[in-house]
């Protein structure tokens, strides 16, 4: 959410951006926006101004009083009295309008970087770099679920007794690499010096809002009828979410966060065959970063986190690159994106296995994640990005790692994590 004062000052830069995020339809909220806050200001400034005259009347009233000037003191209790009407109509008056504006606030998008390239979705990404040779072997890989049935490590149609469409049960040694790949993950970002954490699953409804936008809620999460709980889409929620309401000693900064957690999407809409099996499902296990930094820091931050994701599949001999996500492919709160995709052998193509954003004070904004320093206080900045998310780099593992003979390597780094297996075979 941007500052107030931001837009108030600088109009036609926050509309120039709504233009560059190809989202015309919120340019008058420009309008609306700066209307409600004069109206905030000016019922702010009418409050203030009769609490002024109050206490000073109320002052009075004991001079008047001690003189033994009652009808003075009668007559001045009763203009404090008209005073504390018209108060409580301005107080709510600021109420509703605050809660307007915030609305208002909250749906305008965030500031893109500068570096940030014009394009309208996410066709217009552009590649930044590929790490590691993309290779096609010269016998046919199947579909990832045919795989995995290969070794009876995948039952759908049990899951879709149980659960319905986009559940699984993972079974056997393809379970076991499952499990293995979030515990490598874990201990592969605890040696970068994370600290590991297991967050709550669910979270109210002031998180959510603050820290995605409302057509993301809408279209991610599941709500608990009956209560104020969402389920988590992903662990950064939540891990954000710590840091509510806070302040926090500079010198504590930055806290720099790993954590594990099962994460639950709506996944709203239709989605090709290269998108069914566990490409994109409602339940699903993943192992998050997360950054709480100085602003002079989170560039610096924003690097290092897509980076880990690069090294952890190299470490797994798995070829990725990473994209340059466009203004129209931005998330509102993000000011910058970059997405990290892995190799597919069996579609010669490349496809998204994690996502790192910054989004600068946005989040810290409409949680008040504050930073004391040695001028006052000021906003955090936040950043996020995926270790991995086993269902897709699964995919990933399993096309890469197949061998002719219709078993899969294990690479040596997660070796360790299988009980020294050095490949799965078929039983």
């Amino acid at each position: 959410m941007l500052d107030i004062k931001f837009l108030r000052e600088n109009p036609e830069i926050v509309r120039e951006n709504i233009k560059k995020k190809f989202q015309d339809q919120k340019l008058p909220l420009v309008d609306e926006a700066i209307e409600l806050d004069a109206k905030k200001r000016a019922a702010q400034g009418e409050a203030d101004s009769l609490r002024a005259e109050r206490n000073a009347i109320s002052k009075q009233i004991g001079m008047f009083m001690a003189k033994g000037q009652k009808d003075d003191a009668e007559a001045a209790k009763k203009k404090v009295g008209e005073f504390a009407a018209r108060l409580t109509e301005l107080e709510g008056l600021e109420a509703e309008l605050d809660e307007k504006l915030t609305t208002v606030m909250m749906t305008i998008p965030n500031i893109i970087d500068d570096s940030v390239p014009i394009g309208k979705d996410d066709s217009e990404n552009v590649e930044v770099q590929r790490y590691g040779e993309p290779v096609v072997p010269e016998f046919e890989i199947p579909y990832h679920t045919e795989i995995m049935e290969k070794f009876e490590g995948i039952d759908l149609d049990s899951a879709r007794k149980v659960a319905g469409n986009g559940f699984y049960y993972l079974l056997g040694d393809i379970a076991r690499l499952h499990s293995a790949v979030i515990s490598y993950a874990r201990d592969f970002m605890i040696d970068r010096g994370f600290t590991y954490c297991v967050p709550p699953f669910m979270i109210r409804s002031n998180v959510v809002t603050g820290v995605m936008s409302f057509a993301e809620m809408d279209a991610m999460m599941y709500k608990i009828e009956g209560e104020d709980l969402y389920l988590i889409g992903t662990s950064e929620h939540s891990m954000i979410g710590k840091f509510i309401d806070t302040i926090t000693p500079e010198e504590k900064l930055p806290y720099t966060l790993t954590s594990y957690s099962p994460c639950f999407r709506k996944e709203k809409g239709a989605h090709g065959i290269e998108e069914r099996g566990v490409y994109r499902i409602h339940q699903f296990e993943k192992q998050e970063m997360i950054v709480v930094c100085k602003p002079e820091e989170s560039k610096m931050w924003f690097e290092k986190l897509w980076q880990n994701t690069v090294d952890l599949f190299r470490s797994l001999d798995i070829p990725v690159r990473t994209l340059e996500c466009c203004s129209g492919d931005l998330a509102d709160l993000k000011v910058k994106s970059v997405d990290v995709e892995a190799w597919s052998p069996r579609q010669k193509k490349y496809f998204e296995v994690g996502s790192c954003s910054n989004l600068t004070d946005a989040q810290a904004r409409r949680l008040k994640i504050r930073v004391k320093g040695k001028n006052g206080n000021y906003l955090a900045h936040t950043l996020n990005n995926t270790v991995v998310a086993p269902p897709r780099m699964l995919i990933a593992f399993l096309e890469n790692n197949l061998q002719e003979d219709g078993s899969v390597r294990i690479p040596e780094a997660l070796r360790p994590y299988m009980g020294g297996m050095e490949k799965i075979v078929k039983k």
